[in-house]
């Protein structure tokens, strides 16, 4: 088969389409021939040589995938050759074929296609694993996603309004912030021209649960914009990995800061990440309350351009790679 390799740390160039071994399913695995992929940050991460696979993991990058159940491995049922799937992955998106934990795989949700349910899984299961099963975010309470318009940012806004919460976010245009309104977010925060720590709370108490891509720079100007008993969920580090935590202002609104990963996780941990994606996700979409955002496909050979695109940072949703 062909895969994207990295022969060494670097730019976009470091990433080549070559030919390489088939993977073999070993025990609870499922074979999976892939459609598509979807570029997350993680894999620009790996590319620059900043966030190795965990132990026992494909090497090649790619953190999500859609396709068919090519071969079963030894101990799995509950799916057949041929079910066309998406799935949760520690490496191997960006091939031809990939090796999944059992666990890890999903049925391609009623009404999406097949290459556009590669933007889902990676999303999907950070923002509910951190925004409903770590956060507690519930009706009527106020979330704040930076990044409104990522991949991240556009599936969190469809899943908070789809419990009834109210949306605020931050993007640095107009034109992403007209998109992240169209999803229905309520409060629109352009970052370059507005503080949204003030804009938070001349609108509301503050924000009962924060998704934080930024890491230390936003650190202590999130724990100002939360409302009392807040929770902040941070999910990356993009504005840096130390910052300053004000413990006083933090037991002052009796507020919580929790910091996930999904791609070391142990796989029991995934595999109830993403049953609970499937019980209470999957009717969303099935329903077409919350929808795959995806900006453009690309060839999977052509994952270069496709990294250019995501580090531009002028994209709206996800970027996919697909397969011939």
């Amino acid at each position: 088969m062909h895969a994207i390799t990295i022969s060494e740390p670097g730019g976009p160039e470091a990433l080549a389409w070559a030919e390489v071994p088939d993977p073999v399913p070993g025990e609870g695995e499922v074979l999976v021939e892939v459609a598509a992929s979807a570029v997350n940050r993680a894999d620009i991460m790996q590319r620059q040589g900043f966030y190795d696979p965990p132990p026992g993991a494909s090497p090649y990058p790619g953190l999500e995938c859609s396709g068919r159940v090519a071969a079963l491995g030894p101990g799995v049922s509950g799916w057949s050759v041929g079910d066309e799937v998406c799935a949760l992955l520690s490496g191997g998106g960006y091939a031809e074929k990939v090796a999944v934990p059992a666990g890890q795989l999903l049925p391609v949700p009623e009404g999406v296609g097949l290459r556009e349910a590669a933007a889902l899984p990676e999303v999907v299961c950070t923002v509910w694993s951190n925004v409903f099963m770590v956060s507690h975010l519930r009706p009527g309470e106020t979330l704040l996603v930076h990044g409104g318009s990522s991949g991240i940012g556009t599936m969190a806004i469809q899943l908070a309004k789809a419990v009834g919460a109210k949306v605020a976010v931050t993007a640095g245009t107009e034109e992403k912030l007209e998109r992240c309104a169209e999803l229905g977010a309520d409060i629109l925060i352009n970052y370059r021209e507005q503080d949204f720590v003030a804009e938070i709370k001349d609108a509301t108490a503050g924000a009962d649960v924060i998704l934080d891509n930024m890491g230390a720079k936003y650190l202590d100007r999130n724990v100002q914009a939360l409302a009392v008993n807040g929770r902040l969920a941070i999910i990356g580090m993009q504005g840096g990995r130390k910052g300053e935590l004000n413990i006083g202002a933090l037991l002052a609104k009796r507020a919580a800061v929790s910091a996930t990963s999904l791609r070391a996780r142990p796989l029991e941990e995934k595999a109830a990440i993403v049953a609970a994606v499937r019980e209470h996700v999957w009717p969303l979409l099935a329903g077409g309350h919350v929808r795959p955002i995806v900006d453009r496909e690309l060839p999977m050979s052509e994952a270069p351009d496709a990294h250019r695109v995501v580090e531009e940072s002028g994209h709206i949703g996800k970027v996919l790679l697909v397969t011939p």
